[in-house]
């Protein structure tokens, strides 16, 4: 089993994060806050970090989800998202571990599946963690 993406200086509310999100404008501005509030609000162990451009949170310092934000899209990824079930088909990518899911305006996924898909995508690094 490979090891977890960590990343130690996640915190409770990160200032940049914060910045990033209010800095996005328009309907993907909305949809990026709206989606990494679901993030946030999977369990009271999440922590969150500006990584590599984009609003990212860890079960701890694993990292499981991110959000970024593109010309016309954004994209909700998850770490492990090869590890996910997707019985709703919203993921996106062949990479060995990461997975994502593309949210246009007008045209975005099914909100109970996708904030169950985020849901699962921490309760699967929650698990992790405990195996290690």
């Amino acid at each position: 089993m490979s090891p977890l993406f960590t990343l130690n200086n996640a915190v409770e509310q990160d200032q940049a994060v914060e910045e990033w999100l209010g800095s996005r404008e328009g309907r993907l501005g909305e949809l990026a806050r709206h989606w990494f509030a679901v993030v946030r609000q999977c369990g009271p162990d999440v922590l969150e970090i500006m990584h590599d451009g984009m609003a990212t949170a860890c079960v701890g310092e694993a990292a499981f989800a991110y959000v970024a934000v593109y010309t016309a899209h954004l994209n909700i990824g998850f770490f492990r998202g090869a590890e996910l079930d997707d019985p709703h088909k919203l993921l996106e990518g062949t990479g060995k571990m990461m997975r994502h899911v593309k949210v246009r305006p007008g045209a975005e996924p099914d909100e109970e599946a996708l904030t169950e898909l985020i849901h699962h995508s921490y309760a699967v690094i929650q698990r992790r963690l405990e195996e290690l």
